[in-house]
């Protein structure tokens, strides 16, 4: 798989952002979700629909709002009259890439509609499981800044989530190109796949089997293991948090052309893979803390 043309059919539209696109990517192939948290207008919605065009996958957006229903992610079973019965009417959540826009605006009870989709790739609506199409990628956005209206997400939320990104406002040179150009969204349609489906799957299945050697598992272990143990910490990072870590590590050594898991890779994945799942105390900022238990363990 050309990684180096997916990155750049991406930054052809939105420019400037060629790290967070390769994490993104990471992400995605490492089987997880994505949560972007940043403030309105910096190409968050961008990102998540050129993604799903460059890689040639289904793409639904939700706009989260206060009223919005399970019904609505998930779908809902309506009575054909023609059928004398029931039929199932699919969400918007059976499709490759789905946006979650908004995601904290929506009530717990809405917002827990994600949760078995993204643990176990299924929706159970009236006693009936549905699976959900493969790959399967969750992008929920928020605004941290705005907090009038918005339902914080719990921890069990935050856990399902394999890494939070913030693509922050671009350069300034970067700036005048975008806003003297093109409007992003409209490149959006003239662009072509740049992967076949059945090759985008195969390389997902492929990452899965890469190495990762006992040291670099323990290696793992003991950086979450600090976390727990962190005086500062009141929520550590949880097993389900050093999976995500592992697994996002095994997608970078692939897209640096490797089929094995070295220390970098979990040193450079840590402070985006663990902060959001670290509860502190005395507001200290849980990815200094993470970049801190990074410096004063021994590298293997």
């Amino acid at each position: 798989m050309d990684i180096d043309r997916i990155v750049l059919d991406v930054s052809s539209v939105l420019k400037g952002k060629d790290e967070i696109i390769t994490y993104s990517l990471v992400c995605f192939l490492s089987g997880g979700h994505l949560i972007l948290e940043d403030v309105p207008g910096v190409g968050k919605t961008t990102l998540a629909l050129t993604l799903s065009k460059v890689l040639g996958l289904s793409f639904a957006r939700i706009q989260f709002t206060s009223d919005l229903l399970p019904s609505d992610i998930t779908g809902v079973s309506v009575y054909d009259q023609s059928k004398k019965s029931f039929v199932f009417k699919h969400g918007p959540i059976f499709h490759n890439i789905v946006l979650a826009d908004e995601i904290n605006r929506a009530t717990p009870k809405t917002q827990s509609a994600l949760l078995e989709a993204m643990a176990e790739a299924k929706v159970s609506v009236d006693g009936v499981t549905y699976e959900l199409p493969f790959p399967f990628f969750v992008i929920a956005t928020q605004n941290p800044m705005e907090q009038y209206g918005t339902y914080p997400l719990p921890e069990s939320q935050l856990d399902r989530f394999s890494m939070r990104l913030s693509l922050g406002y671009p350069d300034p040179d970067t700036e005048v190109q975008i806003i003297r150009g093109e409007n992003p969204l409209e490149k959006v349609d003239r662009i072509i796949p740049a992967v076949k489906p059945q090759e985008l799957i195969s390389t997902i299945h492929q990452i899965k089997k890469f190495y990762v050697s006992p040291d670099v598992g323990k290696f793992v272990v003991e950086i979450v293991s600090q976390t727990r143990n962190h005086p500062d910490v009141v929520l550590g990072v949880s097993t389900r948090g050093a999976i995500h870590l592992v697994s996002c590590a095994k997608a970078l050594a692939y897209i640096k052309g490797r089929d094995f898991v070295v220390p970098e890779d979990v040193i450079e994945l840590s402070p985006l893979v663990l902060p959001h799942r670290i509860i502190t105390r005395n507001e200290a900022d849980p990815k200094l803390l993470v970049e801190e238990i990074l410096t004063k363990i021994k590298i293997p």
